[in-house]
């Protein structure tokens, strides 16, 4: 690429400089490699701090796996010009308020198209009142923030975005609930300190056609730039080959998929543990080998709650109100979610029980979220209200419990 306008690759640079001067860089991805090293894609950076230094964290993405290498501001300048003038073909430079794009052709012409970045608050008058209505600012006006990229390329191959990066309308709660589902999960992370991993495994159980199996997957490859292995188990084999096949189109590493279901599949040394919608005791399953396997996250959405309500024997004062099928469905749920909660409360976790956007496949919208304790300490009154509460209702058996033996 000798023919570069140098000039013009100067001013890209120098926009980098400032970004990082003025703390506002976000991202800066060098894509299209054209050097010697055939197995590298791309170079992702981001802004780092470590032990009070900020650093450039670069992640070398290529064919097989991934390294990071953290580098130092004085540094960088002087790789950047040197990458652009003779190694890659495209430039992405993200800030607070603006994007970059730089691309070279075969004939070295340089081409940069700077845009608003979107994800960017807009704009509002310091007194906070709007000058052109002269009314207050609505919170609805903001800008809001999202964890996951309309650009993102899997969105694209997964039918949730056209060709030009918008939201197909049929797609709009798939959209959101993909967005809802990172940020629940980011901030678990940080809880947990995952981030700071050199790498993570993660789970997804009944992963189904993986819009959120490739999301987790891209969050931390894009996002936190750490190296990730992703596993998903699922029944039909169709998905199972769609799905690789969808991996192997985007020429993504760390994401596979296999056929098989949560009671049979063996997990070592997994950090995460995704199973949503898994059917009656398959949470139970589910929610067994993300204890047995250590993970530091488990995120688990249940359904049908078949083994404990024909055990379930009212007490005389409520049977009044439990006569009505649907209240003592929804009676059974509560005490079977609120079992497993306390059962993952008294094996290492803290857990939180909420309402999350529901499923394509089903009106539950139930989100049993459990982060591991990093201090043990006594759980026998937690074992001890289980007991009551199995009693209170007639209860003999709950598989979860069991499973835990």
């Amino acid at each position: 690429m000798s023919n570069v306008n140098t000039l013009e690759l100067n001013g890209f640079v120098q926009q980098c400089t400032h970004a990082v001067a003025d703390n506002t860089l976000q991202r800066l991805v060098f894509s299209k490699y054209c050097g010697d090293n055939k197995e590298l894609k791309r170079i992702a950076m981001r802004p780092v701090e470590l032990k009070g230094q900020r650093l450039i964290s670069c992640l070398y993405e290529y064919r097989t796996n991934h390294i990071t290498k953290n580098v130092e501001l004085a540094e960088v300048e002087a790789l950047w010009q040197q990458w652009l003038e003779s190694e890659f073909q495209n430039a992405h430079l993200i800030t607070q308020e603006w994007e970059v794009q730089l691309s070279i052709s075969k004939k070295g012409k340089v081409l940069i198209n700077k845009y608003r970045n979107k994800n960017a608050p807009k704009a509002v008058e310091a007194s906070g009142i709007d000058s052109e209505n002269n009314n207050e600012a609505a919170p609805h006006n903001r800008a809001k923030k999202r964890f996951v990229e309309q650009d993102r390329p899997y969105l694209r191959e997964l039918g949730i975005t056209d060709a030009s990066g918008e939201i197909i309308p049929a797609m709009s709660r798939k959209w959101k609930q993909i967005n809802k589902f990172i940020e629940v999960l980011s901030r678990a992370i940080d809880n947990t300190g995952l981030a700071n991993s050199s790498e993570v495994h993660i789970a997804d159980f009944g992963s189904g056609k993986a819009y959120l199996t490739f999301a987790v997957h891209d969050y931390f490859i894009d996002k936190l730039q750490v190296s990730t292995q992703v596993t998903g188990v699922e029944l039909r084999q169709g998905l199972v080959d769609l799905c690789n096949q969808t991996a192997s189109k985007l020429a993504l590493t760390g994401i596979k998929f296999e056929q098989g279901d949560v009671q049979h599949f063996k997990a070592q040394g997994i950090n995460i543990m995704i199973a949503l919608h898994a059917c009656d005791i398959a949470t139970d399953y589910a929610l067994h080998m993300g204890i047995q396997t250590g993970a530091e996250i488990i995120m688990c959405s249940p359904c049908c709650h078949k083994q404990i309500r024909p055990q379930m024997k009212s007490p005389t004062l409520l049977a009044p109100l439990l006569q009505h099928g649907i209240h003592l469905g929804q009676e059974a749920e509560m005490v079977t979610d609120g079992l497993r909660a306390l059962l993952l409360e008294a094996h290492g976790y803290d857990t939180q029980v909420f309402e999350f956007i529901s499923l394509e496949h089903t009106s539950k919208n139930k989100m049993i979220l459990a982060q591991k304790r990093t201090q043990p300490r006594d759980n026998s009154a937690i074992l001890q209200q289980i007991a009551d509460i199995k009693a209170f209702y007639g209860i003999e058996q709950q598989c979860l419990e069991t499973l835990l033996g």
